[in-house]
This record gives C-alpha cells, sequence and structure tokens, in this order.
C-alpha cells in the first residue's frame, strides 16, 4: 500500500515545475521507516527565523500525543518527523467570512503562507484549512515519500483546525487536542461522536445503525468501560445513529479514547506493522545445518509488552513467550522440518473476535536435514505443487495436486497448537475437498508427507 502510495505522489510532483527540498529532521525515530507508522509534521505559517519555535510546537504535541492511550503503550511503534518548510510570513488567513459567528470575531487578515491555509474556511470561523492538497503532496513527495500520515501545524495562536487526508491544527488552547482528535479520522477511520451531519454518517469502528446488542460491532465492550449502544440524538435522522459512548475524545477534547475507540486504532496499528521486526537467519531456508541452529526474533513491543509468541516445530510446541529458540539433531526429523514463530498481541484493549487469526504474525524456516541427500528432496519438490483454495473459507476447501511423480501424500491437518484434528491420504489424486465447516474458527496447517518425510505445509484460515 505504501508503495502505491508514494508511486502517486511521485506521479503528482512530476506535474509541478517548481519542486522544492527542505530540511527533514527526526524528532523520534524508533525503527526503520519501512517498518513503522512514520508521522511527519509540516511547518505553515513559520519564517525561516522562526524553525526553533517550529521544533518546539511540533515536540509539545508530540510529547502530548505520546503521554495518552493507546499512543502511548504504542510509542515503539512510532516515527515521527518535521519538515521545515518557509513561509514568506507568520500566521494565517482570517478572511472574516465565517456565519456561524458576528464578524469580525478576529482581525481581518491575508499573509503569504507556503501552504495558503485559512480560517473562516467553508463559512465556519474556527475551521482552519487549505485546499492545496497538490502542494502539500508535492512536498511530501520531494522531501519524505515515506510518510504514513503528515499533520500541518500552523503558526496561529488562535483555536481553529479541521481534519480529512490531512489534519490542520493551530498552537492555540486545544490545538493538540484538535490534532489528536483529527488523527483519528485520518489515520484511523473513526468517525465523529457528536452527529457529524447526514452526509458524513456511515457505518464505521465507532458508528453504526445496528441496535441488536448480540449483533453490534462493539458487543464484546458492552457493559464494559461505560460501553453501550447511545443514540447521536432523541429525533431525525441522527436518532438512527449510534455512537459506543457518551464521553469519548471522538465527541469532547480533553478526554480519553472509548475503549471501542482505542481497539480500532490498536487494530489499524497491527495492519500498518508487523511486531516482528527482525529475525534470524534472514533467510528461510535452512541447508545442511551446523548444529545447534539458533532462531531469534526481534519484536517491536508495547510498553508495557503485551505480545504471546509461540515456536512450532514440524506442528509441534516447542517453546512459548520466548525470543530464541535452539534446535539439535535430535529435534529433527529427516527431510523438511519447518519451524514457525507465530506472534500475537494479548492486550487487554481488544476484544475483537478471531483476533488471533487476522492480525497473527508469523516468520516461517524450513530446514533440510536429510541422509537421503538434499538434491534427493529437492528432486521430490521440483515435480509437486500443491495449490489451497479459497482460503480464508467458511466451509469447503479444496486442494489441487500437479504430481509428477504420482507420489501418495498423506496429510495431516493441525491446529496452531499442534494438535492432529484429521489424517486423509491422496494417491495420484489431482483434487482433494475436505469440508472444514465443522472446524472450530482460526489458524490450521496442512502438512503433506510421502514415506514419512515432511515435503511441505500450507497454512488454512478458517473464518
Amino acid at each position: 500500500m505504501k508503495n502505491l502510495l508514494i508511486t502517486l505522489l511521485f506521479l503528482i510532483s512530476s506535474q509541478i515545475h517548481h519542486t522544492q527540498t527542505f530540511e527533514v529532521e527526526s524528532l523520534k525515530v524508533s525503527g526503520d521507516n519501512d517498518k513503522r507508522i512514520n508521522l511527519v509534521i509540516l511547518s505553515e505559517g513559520y519564517q525561516v527565523s522562526e524553525f526553533a519555535k517550529f521544533k518546539n510546537d511540533a515536540i509539545n504535541f508530540m510529547t502530548d500525543m505520546f503521554s495518552q492511550s493507546p499512543f502511548v503503550e504504542y510509542t515503539n511503534y512510532f516515527n515521527v518527523y518535521i519538515i521545515k518548510v518557509p513561509s514568506n510570513e507568520s500566521g494565517s488567513d482570517h478572511p472574516g467570512t465565517a456565519t456561524d459567528v458576528i464578524e469580525p470575531a478576529s482581525a481581518i487578515i491575508n499573509v503569504d503562507t507556503y501552504f495558503n491555509t485559512s480560517y473562516d474556511s467553508f463559512n465556519f470561523h474556527r475551521l482552519l484549512f487549505s485546499s492545496d492538497y497538490a502542494t502539500i503532496n508535492t512536498v511530501l513527495a520531494n522531501n519524505f515519500p515515506e510518510f504514513d500520515q503528515t499533520i500541518i501545524l500552523v503558526n496561529s495562536d488562535e483555536y481553529g483546525g479541521s481534519g480529512g487526508q490531512f489534519p490542520f491544527t493551530s498552537t492555540g488552547t486545544s490545538a493538540n487536542e484538535i490534532a489528536i482528535h483529527e488523527l483519528g479520522h485520518s489515520l484511523f477511520d473513526l468517525k465523529d461522536e457528536y452527529y457529524p451531519g447526514d452526509v458524513l454518517a456511515a457505518e464505521a469502528i465507532n458508528m453504526t445503525q445496528e441496535t441488536n446488542p448480540a449483533l453490534v460491532k462493539w458487543k464484546n465492550w458492552l457493559g464494559i468501560n461505560s460501553v453501550g449502544i447511545y443514540a447521536y440524538a432523541s429525533s431525525g435522522t441522527a436518532a438512527t445513529w449510534n455512537r459506543p459512548h457518551q464521553n469519548c475524545k471522538m465527541r469532547y477534547l480533553g478526554v480519553p479514547f472509548c475503549s471501542v475507540c482505542k481497539e480500532g486504532m490498536i487494530e489499524k496499528i497491527h495492519d500498518l506493522v508487523s511486531p516482528i521486526d527482525s529475525y534470524m537467519p534472514i533467510s528461510n531456508t535452512v541447508n545442511n545445518p551446523s548444529f545447534p541452529i539458533d532462531f531469534n526474533l526481534n519484536l517491536i513491543k508495547p510498553e508495557p509488552n503485551t505480545l504471546e509468541n509461540e515456536w512450532v516445530l514440524n506442528s509441534l510446541n516447542i517453546a512459548n513467550n520466548v525470543e530464541v529458540v535452539s534446535l539439535l539433531e535430535i529435534n529433527l526429523i529427516e527431510g523438511i522440518n519447518t519451524l514457525n514463530s507465530i506472534v500475537t498481541d494479548n492486550t487487554s484493549f481488544l476484544k475483537i473476535d478471531n483476533h488471533e487469526t487476522i492480525h497473527l504474525s508469523m516468520v516461517t524456516w524450513t530446514i533440510n536435514y536429510s541422509s537421503l541427500g538434499i538434491e534427493e528432496i529437492d528432486s521430490v519438490l521440483n515435480n509437486l505443487s500443491i495449490t489451497v483454495y479459497p482460503n480464508p473459507t467458511n466451509d469447503v476447501i479444496n486442494f489441487k495436486f500437479e504430481n509428477n511423480n504420482n507420489l501418495s501424500l498423506k496429510i495431516d491437518i493441525v491446529s496452531i497448537d499442534g494438535k492432529k484434528i484429521e489424517t486423509l491420504f491422496v494417491d495420484n489424486s489431482q483434487t482433494l475437498q475436505i469440508d472444514i465447516s465443522a472446524y472450530s474458527t482460526g489458524l490450521y496447517l496442512a502438512n503433506f508427507y510421502s514415506n514419512n518425510i515432511l515435503l511441505s505445509n500450507k497454512r488454512i484460515i478458517k473464518n
């Protein structure tokens, strides 16, 4: 997804003749940019002489953000950078065109800034915004194309901000709270928990028209931490929409995110970043090993650490919640061995059904160890192809074989904790169909054997 975004940004930038590069400075580096969520803060309405103030304002925002849950727990999943974009004049436009106040509510000014932000946008006094997304995209493409989310920090002490693809915020009272609220929209797809209007009302993590407690998407949180099913209003279209909480940051500034919003935010973090930062051996295939063989994980740990991991060798659990395991000859079978390290987040912030299936992270190593010789095993594998479909599935799964050696195969279906569910036999067949509708929801492994040598395994996800 990020690579596609980068490509699009460069296509946009190539159409703009006057491209510039600016100074980029890191405020927080937790790891490699391709393995973290990169938050980039752009300056707007800051002159070059005010860049020290911009950096201080950005640090102030970052400190506030990472003092609040769930950012404080998942701080290690984020990098933060600033881009020092100079404006010719300080501040932001204030045209005095708002209709929700008696104008002029503030001094009417027009200043020369890089992104041409303005208060009174869409006739709302506090709505601070710029429609010049092309310029923003160009700055990002030329200076930090690896960004995941951007905030435009406007050098004005008057209350104001807005959301959308790019949140804008002033540096005035409650400015940090505005920006964090807007990040809820832009980065995490949360809806306002005050009624956003009929045009913006839609099914989302924290907004629904469902009223049945057994079916509502946050059913697992009902009755916990004041989560319920609360109508937005008592009449009109708003009365048909419901929120999960009465006092969430997506409704009021200065309060925490509710449990449902925190859960959605953490799920999005898991979507963007794997908790497995790196692993050893780097190669996922180990041939002719020397013993002992050490396998290592380097994890991106929440604070406090809520990650759990399981090591499974040839479908048998060999260790839990350790980051290093060592294997000896006695641990391996003749032929191909498969070692999986499976990582899940067991935080109490998550009550999602099937979280371990949806957000499971796994490293797989294939270890070739056999007195038959690697060449003989490779010859077998080169003449055997196995396709599994559909996957995930609710009921029936198909195995399609291209078996040029006419091997007789045994298939063991095992759960992720190593329990054998059933054994099947294939003799020169091209396809095999099995009904897994009675299986519990989760992840399974299908292990394929010939003459008691494990040749391959495939993951099966039962929805």
